[in-house]
Formats: structure tokens, sequence, C-alpha cells
């Protein structure tokens, strides 16, 4: 059983910074492409960024220049650095996993197989 655990939220002011870590425990195969997507209360999930087994990332345009999204691939564990926080940047940060990769890494949700149970992110402004 795939067992995916995000940590590292919390709460902080506008403009402070906040490190997400996630681990993937019990895949037996090989994980390609991580990611990371978010949920704001009435609002639908969004990707923020992604990273594939080569070093790839990808972006929303939302998080651009303030987030950085990175990984030891071989311990499938997962890093979001998150600085320049916003009140917008507020939602429920989701890690999740894929076996596969595609030219850029995906910011589409269906294209991931394992997620974990969130983690939340508050920024007050």
């Amino acid at each position: 059983q795939v067992l995916v655990v995000e940590s590292g939220g919390g709460s902080v002011q506008s403009g402070g910074s906040l490190r997400l870590s996630c681990a993937v425990y019990g895949y037996t195969g090989s994980l390609y492409s991580m990611a990371w997507f978010r949920q704001a209360p009435g609002k639908e999930r969004e990707g923020v960024a992604s990273i594939d087994g080569a070093g790839t990332t990808n972006y929303a345009d939302s998080v651009k220049g303030r987030f950085t999204i990175s990984q030891e691939h071989a311990k499938n564990t997962l890093y979001l650095q998150m600085n320049s926080l916003k009140p917008e940047d507020t939602a429920m940060y989701y890690c999740a996993a894929s076996p596969l990769g595609w030219s850029l890494p995906s910011l589409e949700s269906s294209d991931y197989y394992s997620w974990g149970q969130g983690t939340q992110v508050t920024v007050s402004s």
C-alpha cells in the first residue's frame, strides 16, 4: 500500500516563507513524476509545481519566481520552498506522485495516481 505523507504547513504572515516536505512510502515501482497541488475553500484543486526524474520542473504562473520545487528522487521525497507568500496562497497543499513522465511535468491532477492527505498553509495579511 502506498502512503504519501506531507508536512511543513502552518500559518505565516504575508511575505513570509514555508517549506513543505513529502515522502512516499511503499511504492514498489519507480516514481518518475511528483507534484504539489493546492485547493482553497470553494475552489478547484490546482497544480502548483511539478518535477520529473530528470529534474525538469514546471510551475503555475501564479507561483513562478516565488516557489521552488525540489526532490531527492532516489528517496521518493519532495519539497516545496515557498517564499514571498501571499494571502491568496492560503490553501490545503497536496503532494502527488506518478510513474508516468511527459515532455513537461504535468500539473493536471488526473495524471497523478498517489495522493497525500494534505497540509494546511495559511497566509495572513
